[in-house]
């Protein structure tokens, strides 16, 4: 079912009236459109309650929202008493309608030097169910579900830019139970002044013209998550699985505000600058965060065993940790243009050397399975100021950030040096250094009956190379645990191993397992005489 709602005239019908005709929320509560749908009260509940905790599934100038207060009540004729704090309401009695839940959120913007936070409480009811005469038909049976949105603010002149300058938004569900079908429905509360007015013109109808287009817009959502639900939709990107949502942008938000005007202005490369900054920001704040839990610890106290960024690229990631108190290092097969702004120097904890070095260095990898199993003369051979094996001071938390020819190596790296890491896999590289597409992971039955003739998600390159490099990950007898990043790249997918449950391992035959090193001294002496295209990171 497509998305073509009925536009309701100004004079239609209220959906929603307060009981007493009185108090701050008493007035006109304007329906805007109205919809039919298929999906019945329980998909409208669960749909709505994921939109309160997810403002920016409507606003891509939002964050997220913080809940402030959330309890469930159960007396339609006593509403509980607001919450404590500024700014609190007390929630209004809908005719026909009993109070079940009572939620404070905190609207938070992406641009908080731009935008203000805003509270609003978000209040959920049922309908009473009506009586009827002994031995009467009881007619269809009919529901209604009411959500009700009411902005901590008197005025349209204290409305944020990502809220519609009205004093309450209402979304009601209808369900007829008995011909399964029902309605959806949005109403404003118009301040007294910006209520819209017949033949109206100017700046007035703008306005009106922009409140109509984002209540379509709100109404158009709440149709397409229940349509997908009531299909079977169900998420397969979940964030926030290792640290809270709001620790990691409120450090991002921190980052931003302190790097990325200077740091975009004195771009080096030719690449996108909005890009790289914004994602390589994104990445320190979880990492912040992850080290935060991890070592429970400030960045500069003394357990912070230090890190290494393999295949750093163009350095902006060792930058900004090291700006932060994070102490460590990177090394890329040749320096980029913008090493010159980034590189500066630091003693990392758990190094041999006592002295200061460069944090970003010109180093090609070599692992010891790879030099294990090249000639001696080969090795011999190589500039060893120029080579390193990939083994590390233990603890040091190992960065493989879209690093390509290392990726797969990581896990292996880390079990070798005892070292926990963090994986972000970008291009699909094998433990050789050859571009390949790693084998898809194997499915479930079911699903693949369900699926069958469709290409699912798991399919995808990018998807098989992130379990490829999980099914590594765990041979190598790391605890496997996953993130998808919120960073502005598709290629979003962490894998990180902190935890180890075999302390043995046979490293060669896990190498073997997964292909072999043939070809991987070639390409890493080749690599390291060419030099970076204009589009490396």
């Amino acid at each position: 079912m497509g998305f073509e709602p009925e536009e309701l005239p100004p004079d239609a019908r209220p959906a929603v009236v307060v009981a007493d005709g009185r108090g701050e929320f008493a007035g006109a509560w304007c329906p805007l459109y109205r919809h039919p749908c298929t999906f019945g009260p329980d998909v409208f509940a669960d749909v709505m309650a994921n939109l309160i905790k997810n403002p920016n599934i409507n606003s891509s100038w939002l964050f997220r929202a913080d809940i402030l207060h959330d309890e469930p009540t159960f007396s339609p004729s006593s509403p509980p008493p607001p919450p404590p704090g500024p700014g609190a309401l007390h929630p209004p009695v809908f005719t026909g309608f009993e109070l079940r839940r009572h939620m404070v959120r905190r609207l938070i913007p992406r641009n908080t030097l731009r935008d203000k936070p805003l509270d609003q409480t978000c209040l959920i009811y049922t309908s009473i169910p009506t009586s009827h005469d002994v031995g009467a038909d009881p007619g269809p049976t009919e529901e209604k579900n009411l959500v009700v949105y009411l902005p901590h603010i008197t005025s349209p002149a204290e409305t944020p830019f990502y809220h519609p300058a009205v004093r309450g938004i209402a979304f009601l569900h209808e369900w007829n139970a008995t011909e399964s079908r029902g309605s959806i429905s949005i109403s404003y509360l118009f301040f007294v002044h910006n209520e819209p007015k017949e033949g109206e013109e100017g700046e007035d109808s703008a306005s009106a013209t922009r409140l109509a287009r984002t209540a379509r817009r709100l109404l158009e959502v709440v149709h397409k998550h229940g349509a997908g639900r009531l299909a079977g939709y169900q998420k397969r990107v979940h964030h926030d699985q290792l640290i809270p949502q709001a620790r990691v942008q409120d450090t991002y938000m921190r980052l931003k505000h302190r790097y990325a005007r200077e740091l975009i202005q004195s771009w080096a490369e030719v690449t996108d600058p909005q890009k790289h900054v914004f994602e390589d920001l994104c990445i320190a704040a979880f990492l912040i965060e992850l080290w935060t839990d991890m070592y429970s610890t400030a960045a500069d106290a003394a357990s912070f065993p230090g890190f290494v960024d393999i295949g750093c690229g163009n350095g902006l990631l060792v930058y900004i940790l090291n700006q932060e108190g994070f102490r460590g290092w990177g090394f890329d097969a040749r320096a980029r243009k913008s090493w010159t702004n980034y590189s500066t120097k630091v003693r990392v904890p758990g190094s041999e050397s006592e002295s200061e070095q460069d944090s970003l260095r010109e180093l090609v990898l070599v692992p010891p399975p790879v030099l294990e199993a090249a000639e001696e003369g080969i090795v011999s051979s190589l500039p060893t100021h120029r080579i390193h094996d990939g083994r590390f001071p233990k603890g040091t938390f190992i960065i493989s950030n879209h690093a390509d020819e290392l990726t797969p190596w990581t896990p292996i790296l880390a079990a070798l040096s005892e070292c926990p890491f963090i994986a972000i896999p970008c291009c699909s590289h094998n433990l050789a250094g050859a571009r390949f597409r790693a084998p898809a992971p194997p499915r479930d039955s079911k699903k693949d009956n369900k699926d069958k003739g469709k290409r699912g998600k798991a399919d995808s390159a990018y998807a098989s190379l992130v379990a490829w490099v999980g099914d590594i990950t765990r041979d190598c007898g790391w605890e496997v645990e996953h993130e998808m990043l919120r960073i502005p790249s598709t290629r979003n997918a962490a894998i990180l191993g902190r935890r180890r449950a075999a302390q043995e391992l046979d490293i060669a035959a896990i190498v073997a397992r997964y292909g072999g090193t043939d070809g991987y001294l070639a390409s890493a002496i080749k690599l390291a005489a060419s030099t970076p295209r204009e589009d490396e990171h």
